[in-house]
């Protein structure tokens, strides 16, 4: 339980079948993007972090990226956003602005980015991870 106490807000990258595949978005680079993220995580001082998971689920919204309050931001109300089509520079950098300065239920989203915001898929949508 004490680890969960000091949580920092988290991104989840989603790189299974369809986010961060060249061959569905050609002429994006999957890698910098995700070098860029951890590359700020890293300069965070402990604000946040990025991990990396398989298929999340809603491929039609490919690139999605889940971003996870803090400790504080949970016992703030925070819950999990979801964005989607997150590839362009804008995104990114708008989603790394937002993590730093603290993330759901500690900083309110930048207007803009609350536009890529999508639901989670339901339970049974979502991928096997066989």
């Amino acid at each position: 339980m004490g680890a969960a106490r000091s949580r920092p807000c988290t991104l989840v990258v989603c790189r299974g079948c369809c986010c961060g595949d060249a061959g569905k978005h050609p002429g994006y680079d999957h890698d910098w993007q995700l070098e860029r993220l951890r590359a700020a995580a890293a300069d965070s001082a402990g604000a946040f972090e990025v991990r990396t998971t398989e298929c999340l689920g809603p491929c039609d919204q490919a690139n999605v990226i889940v971003v996870q309050p803090s400790a504080g931001g949970r016992r703030a109300g925070g819950r999990a956003t979801w964005v989607g089509f997150a590839m362009d520079d804008d995104c990114t950098e708008e989603i790394l602005t937002w993590a730093a300065a603290g993330g759901p239920g500690v900083a309110a989203p930048p207007v803009t980015l609350e536009l890529q915001f999508i639901s989670p898929p339901r339970a049974g949508r979502v991928r096997s991870r066989r």
